[in-house]
């Protein structure tokens, strides 16, 4: 795991916002993450579809991506106004420089990071992933996504790892990004 300049410029825990690609497992280890933290666990595109009422995929398909990133963008910053909460984030959330001021904002950036051939085998044959079919079309869209990924203030390789191992390490990494200046009191230890 490696983790960028200490920051201290939260009065109180943050969102802890999990980016990456589809397949990362960001909602399974955003689940298991919160549970650990005793904090709240927020999908955003399952707030999205519950908002909408209708899925992800048949909001890119009725009313385009465009369309789609406007709810998340809307979506997002009602999300940030919580605290104590694990916000798992869609794939092309932090692509969007707006959306990356309101995470910078309001919390912390995990990149949750794994190779294409295991995000590939993660995502094969379900069919709520809007963007890509083939591998080839995945290797594209994840070479696009990897420099905004990487602007995340947490990067942690997911790949070989268990969840909860992988729950345990963002818990430390959080705590020492946090620092001593009192903003760790409400995480359980």
């Amino acid at each position: 795991m490696t983790t960028k300049a200490k920051k201290t410029r939260f009065k109180n825990p943050p969102i802890l916002y999990l980016v990456g690609f589809m397949g990362a497992g960001k909602t399974e280890l955003g689940r298991r993450l919160a549970e650990l933290l005793e904090w709240t666990f927020i999908d955003l595109d399952q707030e999205i579809e519950e908002r909408d009422g209708t899925t992800i995929r048949e909001i890119f398909e009725r009313r385009g991506e465009a369309h789609f990133r406007a709810l998340e963008r809307q979506e997002l910053q009602r999300v940030s106004e919580r605290r104590h909460a694990v916000v798992a984030v869609g794939g092309g959330a932090f692509c969007s420089a707006e959306n990356q001021e309101i995470m910078a904002r309001t919390g912390i950036s995990v990149w949750l990071d794994a190779p294409v051939e295991v995000l590939f085998a993660r995502c094969r044959g379900e069919a709520s992933r809007p963007l890509f079919t083939t591998v080839e079309e995945m290797a594209l869209l994840h070479k696009r996504r990897r420099p905004y990924y990487a602007k995340a203030e947490l990067h942690v390789q997911v790949a070989g790892q268990g969840v909860d191992d992988l729950a345990i390490q963002i818990r430390a990494a959080l705590v020492d990004y946090l620092g001593p200046a009192g903003q760790t009191k409400s995480l359980k230890i």
